[in-house]
């Protein structure tokens, strides 16, 4: 017994000094990233084969690549900003309306949140004892946390996500632009699809492992909806080029 509670201390002192990672912290920005990055890559390749399979020389397909990398970087900084603004203010007030009612009623949510704990397990008498304790430290995020389930440390950050998602963007969308530069005139279409589902598989699987999924699958998911998306686009490209002719 005394040997496996010195283990056990060592245990504790080892993960004291190593403490755990855990992936949901990267979930703010990595959700911002791969967005951006999945989004450039599906949008600009499918319109700039849209635009190759009407037949349009490689001028106006790299105007419309080159197009798409500016309205779509601006759009995705455009949209998380206002999404991530949204959720920015309904966390503010929370903040505030538990701040006034920590002011003005202490006693019935020091109650209140004793009866969280004893909802979760804990002896009434430990519950409470608990709440006081967590109160006198830290009264306002102890609310905050297991009352509304918002950490303190982790409130939405609108131009963060906005920049993030706009770089990302950005940065993708020339996978399919560098494809075209490179193609030769008969091998357009094929090659900048190619190299924009090579970059698709390739962040699947890196938003898998950083996020603690299974990277096959994560990869085989994005590849198939690019491929789709590309696929139909060629098809009305194909169609209208046919028409306009």
């Amino acid at each position: 017994m005394p040997s496996t509670t010195r283990r056990a201390r060592r245990r504790h002192a080892r993960s004291a000094l190593h403490p755990e990672t855990h992936r949901s912290g990267r979930g703010r920005w990595l959700r911002a990233a791969v967005l951006g990055s999945d989004d450039a890559i599906v949008s600009t390749a499918s319109l700039m084969i849209g635009v190759a399979a009407s037949a349009a020389d490689r001028g106006a397909i790299l105007v419309a690549g080159v197009a798409g990398l500016v309205a779509g970087a601006m759009s995705m900084a455009v949209g998380e900003f206002v999404s991530v603004s949204s959720q920015r203010d309904a966390e503010q007030a929370d903040v505030a309306r538990e701040t006034r009612e920590l002011a003005t009623a202490p006693a019935a949510e020091l109650r209140e949140l004793a009866a969280i704990y004893a909802g979760r397990g804990l002896d009434p008498a430990l519950a409470l004892a608990v709440a006081t304790q967590l109160s006198a430290h830290d009264r306002l995020g102890a609310h905050l946390r297991d009352e509304l389930g918002i950490d303190p440390s982790s409130l939405a950050r609108p131009l963060e996500a906005a920049w993030i998602s706009a770089a990302s963007f950005a940065c993708m969308a020339m996978v399919p632009i560098l494809a075209l530069v490179i193609a030769p005139a008969a091998a357009r279409i094929p090659l900048i699809a190619a190299c924009s589902l090579a970059a698709l598989a390739v962040l699947g699987g890196l938003g898998g492992h950083l996020g603690g999924a299974p990277i096959g699958r994560a990869a085989l998911r994005v590849t198939i909806g690019g491929s789709l998306a590309m696929a139909v686009t060629a098809l009305i490209g194909r169609l209208l080029g046919a028409a306009v002719a």
